[in-house]
């Protein structure tokens, strides 16, 4: 489990691609310090396994689905990276719930200047915007941050000067393409809500449901 905090930004040494895989050696200087064989890394929000690691980087396999599912299969030589070690049980919870499932990907499709801030609205598809709500939290390539609008095919967010500068959310540009995780806690409740059961509606949740159920 990661919190979206980003703990350092990374650089792409090289990718070895397969016929429907990849391998990412990424350069870094403090992630690198503690990690063993088999260690979970949040790359631009994926969570992907550490499958060797020296004291300058280390190196995670990406498979297919992953490729398919996520913006990896845009990196290349030279591409900086967001990175975070997974969540210690001793540390602190800076940011929100974050998995490292991507739940798809969208595009930057607006830049705006606000003061000493800058609004990124993004554009992205239903599967992913149903489950965006304003004030709510998404991790966009593995930053975890705060939904300040959301419209019918896109929504917006204020991002202040420092994380801008000290993640990759800095370098993008209008069209580009980010990794996106929604809130797991919206997916959960969808899901018991949708299950049939005895005190569970099999249309949703109703007046009439919450009125039989004594609430």
């Amino acid at each position: 489990m990661f919190t979206g905090i980003v703990e350092e930004v990374g650089t792409v040494e090289r990718v070895q691609r397969g016929a429907r895989s990849a391998v990412l050696h990424i350069k870094a200087r403090t992630v690198p310090e503690d990690l063993r064989l088999g260690d979970s890394v949040a790359v631009n929000g994926v969570c992907l396994t550490v499958v060797s690691h020296h004291a300058g980087g280390f190196a995670a396999d990406v498979m297919h689905e992953t490729l398919d599912r996520s913006a990896l299969a845009d990196l290349r030589s030279g591409s900086r990276v967001n990175l975070e070690r997974a969540m210690a049980a001793n540390g602190r919870f800076g940011g929100h719930i974050v998995a490292g499932h991507v739940d798809g990907t969208g595009r930057i499709a607006r830049l705006r200047r606000d003061d000493n801030a800058v609004w990124y609205t993004i554009q992205a598809g239903p599967e992913v915007l149903r489950y965006v709500v304003e004030k709510g939290s998404i991790a966009v390539d593995g930053i975890s941050l705060t939904v300040a609008r959301v419209e019918a095919d896109r929504f917006s967010l204020s991002v202040i000067p420092h994380t801008a500068a000290v993640t990759t959310l800095g370098e993008r540009r209008t069209g580009d393409r980010v990794n996106l995780e929604c809130d797991v806690i919206g997916k959960y409740v969808e899901k018991l809500l949708r299950t049939a059961g005895p005190r569970r509606p099999e249309g949703g949740l109703t007046r009439e449901f919450l009125a039989q159920n004594g609430i």
